[in-house]
Order: structure tokens, then C-alpha cells, then sequence
């Protein structure tokens, strides 16, 4: 299976192989499972894709969480859980610069995707589905996979 997505992700280039190996894995074995399975079943595992919340999203929600729950604690408790929200911003900044910071490695053992992986499985069971002429004939999950890479 060709990974060509890799050098454009930036969160997947400085996760662990070991774990990006295992989300490739998983999404092989979805398209293997949704191989041969109708329209509808398909239809509905793309709308579930459509819902998931990729490695960015958490980010994007976990860390103001935390930067206001620092500032509301600092405010009503002690000044010095100013501390939290600095930290968090730290992380933040180091993120948007280099596509990692500590919370990351903990978000994909825990199986969160990039949106280019969700993307991947959306692609690649649209040629299971049927979407793409060039593809039509060739139904195979191992097949859709590479189109999908």
C-alpha cells in the first residue's frame, strides 16, 4: 500500500509508524469489510465519515478548553493556574508550526485520524461504490486503496 499522502500530512509525518501502520491498517480492513456491501451501507459509513473529528478538530476544541478553564481557575482559585493556559498556548504555537505538540501521540494511540486518512477511506469507498468510471470495474478494497493513496 503506497502512503503519498504522508509527505503533505504534517501530523501523520511526526506520528509514530508503528500507529499510522495500524490506522492504514484499520482503513484496509473497513474497505475489505465494505467490499461486496451495497449502496445504502456504503452511503451511510461516507455520512459517519463526514462526522468524524480528525486530529485538528480535537486540537482545535481541547486546547481553548483548556486555555478557559485556566483562565476561569485562575480567576476563582489561585492565579497560578494562569500557568495552564500559557502551556497550552505554548503547545498550540508549536503545533501550528511543526504539526506536533504533546497532546498528539496521546490523540492517535487513541486511534484519531488525520482528516488526509478519513479522507483516504471516503475516496476509496467511493471507488467501492462505484463512483469512478476508471474504477468501476475493479471493486476490490485492496484496489481502492492504492486509488485512494
Amino acid at each position: 500500500m503506497k502512503n503519498n499522502h504522508q509527505e503533505t500530512d504534517r501530523v501523520r509525518k511526526v506520528s509514530s509508524a508503528e500507529v499510522s501502520h495500524q490506522i492504514d491498517e484499520e482503513i484496509k480492513n473497513t474497505l475489505t469489510s465494505y467490499q461486496g456491501k451495497s449502496k445504502k451501507a456504503i452511503n451511510d459509513r461516507i455520512q459517519a465519515l463526514e462526522k468524524e473529528w480528525d486530529v485538528e478538530r480535537n486540537i482545535e476544541v481541547i486546547a481553548p478548553s483548556l486555555i478557559l478553564g485556566g483562565l476561569l481557575l485562575s480567576y476563582f482559585v489561585n492565579k497560578k493556574w494562569l500557568m495552564l493556559p500559557g502551556v497550552v498556548a505554548a503547545f498550540l504555537l508549536q503545533h501550528g508550526l511543526q504539526g506536533w505538540c504533546p497532546p498528539v501521540p496521546l490523540l492517535r494511540a487513541m486511534k484519531i485520524r488525520t482528516k488526509e486518512e478519513i479522507d483516504k477511506e471516503k475516496y476509496a469507498l467511493k471507488a467501492l461504490r462505484g463512483d469512478f468510471d476508471l474504477l468501476s470495474d475493479q471493486k476490490d478494497a485492496e484496489k481502492a486503496m492504492d486509488a485512494a493513496s
